[in-house]
């Protein structure tokens, strides 16, 4: 039986993991900051985490000192956070594929999209202001196990932050499943929006980002 010690450095190590998922890399120093324990103790959770090869860093010089150790996830952290059944979903895409071929698929992602909409509208009044809209569909994709959120810009404009995909393995092999994710998030924000992905996962990036303003902009 694991101590109230060993519990909490467990909880401590996957709260790393959480926030590295979700800021990206960071120095020893900022995640002892945000959890308000020293930086020694952040390291020894970090070599801990590193041993079980979900994280490593890369160097970054610094104006003075020794460089700095920047600490990110490797993908076998990815196990932690959901995939929307990866493997399920995956079977279906082939099996749709070989039954009924490409035009087929395209047919079933085009329902996927419709319903997808219909059920983000419900949810989401698009007289409210872009930031709420936003905000509003952030917390669906959350919901959803896309770790959303929205930050505002000094120009007006905001992004849209997904830090994970859950449906990343069936992505990549059906990039049809984020081509027409666009035409969602552009149908469900209303036409007063003009929307743009500046990020993406699926091409190499840490997480997927889109850049949202108003069309005048």
């Amino acid at each position: 039986m694991k101590t109230e010690s060993q519990n909490q450095n467990i909880r401590t190590r996957r709260a790393i993991v959480k926030l590295l998922k979700q800021e990206g890399a960071m120095d020893a120093a900022a995640l002892a900051s945000h959890f308000g324990i020293s930086a020694m103790a952040v390291r020894q959770h970090l070599y801990a985490l590193q041993k079980e090869q979900l994280v490593t860093y890369q160097e970054e010089q610094r104006a003075m000192g020794r460089p700095a150790k920047l600490w990110q996830l490797t993908p076998a952290a990815d196990r932690f956070f959901p995939h929307g059944y990866a493997e399920l979903t995956l079977s279906l895409i082939n099996s749709v594929t070989e039954a009924f071929g490409s035009e087929g698929l395209e047919r079933l992602l085009e329902i996927r999209t419709r319903q997808q909409i219909e059920a983000y509208r419900e949810q989401i009044h698009t007289t409210s202001s872009i930031q709420q809209r936003l905000e509003a569909l952030a917390n669906l994709r959350t919901d959803e196990g896309y770790m959303a959120n929205v930050e505002s810009l000094s120009d007006g404009s905001f992004l849209l932050i997904e830090n994970h995909c859950p449906i990343c393995a069936a992505a990549t092999a059906c990039t049809g499943l984020c081509s027409q994710e666009l035409e969602v998030f552009q149908s469900t924000l209303g036409e007063d929006v003009a929307i743009a992905r500046t990020e993406h996962l699926i091409a190499g990036g840490r997480r997927c980002v889109y850049r949202v303003s108003t069309s005048a902009l």
